[in-house]
């Protein structure tokens, strides 16, 4: 007898053999990008689930090579996510929506990575900003695999223009920023270089919402980090958990915890809390495909990553209706 979740999971699985096929036969060169005649069920709901699968499907798809931080792959994937944020409705950054900045030590020399970004402005408070992120980056081919990182990170890149393009047809009060940072997987380096030389004021960024590793979780469990820090987010927590299709929990955030339990420095956000900027992070717990050739799209819950997606939207929308209790 299917659960629920086996059910909803049916619908969204329909999909990939059509991408398969799109993908290699049918896309342009570059991008993957499948046609928009690709057809799938398409849930009701405020995130469009059949473009967020497909974005997800085409960043993962082996013809990135795993995204490493300054190779081919990667920069495909990157202007593949610039462009969809183009379409889902955001503007430029003060005329920008590229930041690049060397990788260092251990790349090739001379090597960038890039972060690429865009915005939905607020009609009420426009100069005060949420940032929602993901990196794109994963680990790029390895003994002859490919290490197609589908939950780490497609599913958070793959969030950002779905969000965005709800937002771009339900303006904010407050303006989002939504950045896809490169090079999270060789020590933050996006992410970083981002706070070090920001499109906007620190001071005007009220929160950080990030997203790494949302797209895997059987158990349907998807984890809030950040209100042990920041108390003031914690009801904001409840109220979308009481509105979720999955079980959205916080934690994962003391310093009680072990350095592996406690995600407060793991991803993004961590750059973010170190300028004092609150942040909260949503993500899944390790499972067996992390940091595997097997982390494909195949091995996703994708019934819980559409639902995932709409539990983070709901967040973002309380945040912004309680933008002025944040700090």
């Amino acid at each position: 007898m299917d659960t629920p979740c086996a059910k909803r999971r049916s619908r969204w699985a329909g999909i990939l053999p059509a991408l398969a096929v799109f993908l290699v036969v049918a896309a342009p060169a570059g991008t993957g990008q499948v046609p928009a005649s690709a057809q799938a069920a398409q849930e009701p709901g405020r995130i469009d689930g059949e473009a967020l699968v497909r974005d997800l499907s085409i960043i993962a798809a082996d013809s990135m090579a795993g995204r490493l931080a300054g190779s081919d792959g990667g920069r495909r994937a990157g202007e593949y996510l610039l462009s969809r944020l183009v379409e889902s409705g955001t503007v430029p950054v003060g005329g920008v929506r590229r930041q690049a900045f060397p990788l260092g030590r251990g790349t090739t020399e001379g090597a960038t990575g890039v972060n690429v970004f865009g915005m939905i402005p607020g009609v009420e408070h426009p100069g005060r900003y949420i940032v929602v992120s993901a990196h794109y980056d994963h680990l790029g081919v390895r003994g002859g695999e490919i290490y197609n990182g589908a939950d780490d990170n497609a599913s958070g890149s793959a969030a950002l223009p779905a969000l965005a393009a709800y937002l771009a047809s339900n303006p904010p009060r407050h303006s989002f920023l939504f950045v896809a940072f490169d090079a999270e997987e060789i020590g933050l380096l996006g992410a970083r270089a981002f706070v070090s030389d920001p499109p906007v004021p620190l001071a005007s960024i009220l929160l950080n919402v990030n997203m790494d590793m949302i797209g895997h979780s059987a158990a349907g469990e998807l984890y809030a980090a950040g209100t042990y820090h920041y108390p003031a987010l914690g009801p904001l927590v409840e109220e979308a958990a009481s509105e979720a299709e999955v079980t959205l929990l916080a934690g994962h955030d003391s310093p009680e915890l072990s350095a592996r339990d406690d995600w407060t420095d793991l991803s993004d956000h961590a750059a973010f809390h170190a300028r004092g900027i609150p942040f909260l992070y949503f993500g899944v717990e390790d499972h067996e495909d992390y940091h595997r050739p097997t982390d494909t799209v195949e091995s996703l819950t994708l019934d819980f990553y559409v639902d995932a997606v709409e539990a983070i939207l709901g967040f973002l929308l309380l945040t912004d209706r309680e933008g002025e209790r944040i700090d």
